[in-house]
């Protein structure tokens, strides 16, 4: 665009300006003007509301800009708690060992005295790239295709006189990659600091990765990358967009260049092609300048917070192995409450008795997957429980008996569908809806949550699958050829 085009449309728009400036300015006369006609009484009354309006815009206004407090690191459990969590469930045969591997590596890198830093991003950024950049010698797995590292790989080096290990670690966001992601992020938190990389504005993917990288607390540096595809004002307007992105998460935010190679074609003369390959010169500067600073302190004072990050991580872990664990026990339980409710359907079997639920096996059934969660319940809690649970089945009693009838004819093999049969197939509709919905209840509640429970036992109730009827059939035999 040439000058003087330049210089038409910047006095086209300060025009433009000065003509809505002159209309805002004739309208407010306007309305000055019909406001002092109002009477005194109206003038008071709208004068107080713009008041009230304006006073809520600044108010607004002052918190909208108030400097936010940061955020603090996530709160981990003691290591005592961790560990005796761990040893209760290695006592319930559960396989602990990854967990008490971990526990062993975070005492064996504090006994090393080595600061550990990890390079995270997704995959193609330039991770194993810049690692070589920053680590002489080194000379990790590269592929254009990107996704090359399938493993957490370590590279030693030493910096001002400390001992750093870098970690390379398998790019997120790959398809079919969630043990590699998860490997990743373990990595991540076992470091003393992390440099996130990525390759230009931040994906919603990458920003959810770098805040929940923040909230442990540990230095945290985002790297750039490729840098060197951007003139200069282009590259100060890209970090401006990514620091705006990155909400003060990183404690620095830098652009790089990692090398490498680039491949291209290149047309001849001739009309033909040809594949070329070209290094491209690497400038990490800013980067070491940026892991100079924030882990200047060295390995001994930037313990706590990895350790922190640590159990954090190893508490999230084990308690997805105590909730499959619970899953699992629930499921041992409810199957044994439900074969005893046949048996015990087939030995006394009143006629004419409708669907009430049998107290004791019942109360037995409460009691046993409270304490598996923890909970304490009272008798009255129970009773409570229970007569809620017979006003259920009294309204639920025909479709109860209806489906009951239609598994057997869909499942031969139970004998007739006179005598105790149906009545005992009834029950263990009844029990296995009943314990899944209470365990169910405890699981996300923590507590004895009497509506939860009844409403998700209709629910169970009611929408029975082939597949579950068909377990519930098999178990019917099973206890029936074993009474």
């Amino acid at each position: 665009m040439s000058s003087r085009l330049r210089l038409l449309l910047a006095a086209v728009g300060l025009l433009a300006f000065v003509w809505l400036l002159l209309a805002a300015l004739d309208r407010a006369l306007a309305l000055a003007q019909r406001f002092m006609g109002l009477p005194a009484g109206m003038r008071w009354m709208l004068g107080l509301v713009l008041l009230l309006l304006v006073l809520a815009g600044i108010a607004f206004g002052v918190w909208w800009l108030r400097p936010r407090k940061a955020r603090a690191p996530v709160a981990a459990p003691d290591r005592a708690s961790l560990e005796a969590r761990i040893e209760k469930l290695r006592g319930a045969e559960t396989d602990v060992e990854e967990l008490r591997n971990e526990l062993g590596e975070l005492d064996r890198r504090r006994a090393s005295a080595r600061t550990y830093l990890a390079v995270f991003g997704e995959i193609s950024t330039g991770k194993s790239t810049l690692i070589a950049a920053l680590v002489p010698g080194a000379a990790p797995a590269r592929d254009a295709r990107g996704g090359t590292t399938r493993d957490v790989a370590t590279y030693d080096t030493t910096v001002h006189g400390q001992d750093w290990t870098i970690a390379d670690v398998p790019g997120s966001s790959e398809a079919d990659g969630e043990a590699r992601e998860r490997m990743a992020r373990e990595e991540a938190l076992r470091a003393h600091a992390v440099v996130y990389v990525c390759a230009g504005d931040l994906t919603r993917t990458q920003g959810e990765e770098l805040r929940w990288l923040g909230d442990f607390g540990k230095p945290l540096v985002l790297a750039v990358n490729k840098a060197d595809q951007w003139n200069a004002e282009e590259l100060d307007r890209i970090l401006d967009h990514v620091r705006e992105q990155a909400g003060g998460i990183p404690d620095a935010v830098v652009a790089i260049s990692a090398g490498g190679e680039e491949r291209f074609t290149r047309h001849l003369a001739d009309g033909g092609t040809e594949e070329v390959t070209r290094r491209r010169a690497a400038n990490v500067r800013p980067l070491r300048d940026a892991l100079d600073r924030l882990l200047a302190p060295g390995a001994a004072a930037l313990e706590a917070q990895r350790e922190n990050a640590v159990l954090a991580g190893l508490h999230e872990r084990t308690g997805e192995r105590e909730r499959a664990y619970r899953d699992e026990e629930a499921q041992r339980i409810v199957r044994r409450y439900a074969r005893r409710a046949i048996v015990g359907a087939m030995a006394a079997v009143a006629p004419g008795s409708d669907l009430v639920i049998q107290g004791a096996l019942a109360t037995g059934m409460v009691r046993a997957l409270a304490a598996l969660h923890d909970i304490r319940v009272t008798d009255v809690e129970i009773d409570s429980l229970l007569r809620q649970v017979r006003m259920t089945l009294r309204t639920g009693t025909s479709v109860v008996l209806a489906i009951a009838g239609n598994a057997l004819k869909a499942f031969p093999g139970l004998g007739t569908l006179g005598g105790g049969v149906l009545h005992a197939f009834a029950y263990a509709l009844i029990f296995d809806s009943f314990g899944r919905a209470l365990a169910a209840t405890l699981a996300e509640r923590q507590t004895l949550d009497q509506d939860d429970a009844s409403a998700r036992m209709r629910e169970l109730l009611g929408d029975a699958g082939a597949a579950r009827l068909r377990q519930l059939a098999e178990l019917t035999g099973e206890a029936l050829r074993n009474r």
